[in-house]
């Protein structure tokens, strides 16, 4: 009984001494401003965008970061996390930088609020957003559509494959590179170089 006891006692020590090992969490977020982006020229009066329905592949629905590996898989490391979903701050941001770009008065999420017409809606599908799997760059694919509500003409379709070079080996740089990703996105979205 005794060795039972020192061998039970023995075992709840080792497995609390496992817990008190693992990494703690590291929160990262995309920022409200791109890197390396300083003040703009004010934008001229542009017509009114919708902005919605924004998607993102189920893959980028997690808290972790994501990364490529090999030619088809995906990693995380759960001690690394997004302090906010990026199925809220995708929509967030992109809004934000194309009222940046064509006037902060031009960009709209849907639902308008009252008194606001749209002249346009924008709708924007994210198909891949992840560093590759030597983490060296983040690609960003995405396709968006602009469709005049009234059905006057017909819906415009653009497409764009966006390489973000991650400039140093961490995951701060790594996040540097997915929103600059994001405002190379915007900035072709608005047609602006």
């Amino acid at each position: 009984m005794r060795a039972t006891n020192s061998t039970l006692a023995w075992l709840a020590a080792l497995a609390l001494s496992g817990c008190g090992s693992s990494p703690p969490v590291q929160l990262y977020q995309l920022r409200a401003d791109p890197p390396g982006v300083g003040a703009l020229p004010a934008a001229s009066a542009s017509p009114t965008w919708a902005l919605g329905p924004i998607m993102l592949p189920e893959y980028l629905d997690r808290d972790a970061i994501v990364r490529a590996s090999g030619l088809a898989g995906l990693v995380s490391n759960p001690a690394e996390r997004w302090a906010e979903s990026l199925r809220d701050a995708v929509p967030r941001l992109l809004q934000q930088d194309l009222a940046r770009l064509r006037g902060s008065d031009s960009v709209w999420r849907l639902p308008l609020p009252p008194g606001v017409s749209a002249e346009r809606q924008l709708r924007v599908e994210i198909q891949r957003l992840d560093a590759d799997s030597a983490g060296r760059s983040v690609v960003l694919h995405a396709r968006w559509t602009l469709i005049d509500p009234s059905g006057a003409s017909k819906p415009a379709v653009a497409e764009r494959r966006i390489e973000v070079a991650v400039t140093a080996a961490d995951t701060d740089a790594l996040v540097s590179a997915h929103r600059s990703a994001l405002w190379q996105l915007a900035q072709a979205i608005a047609g602006r170089p």
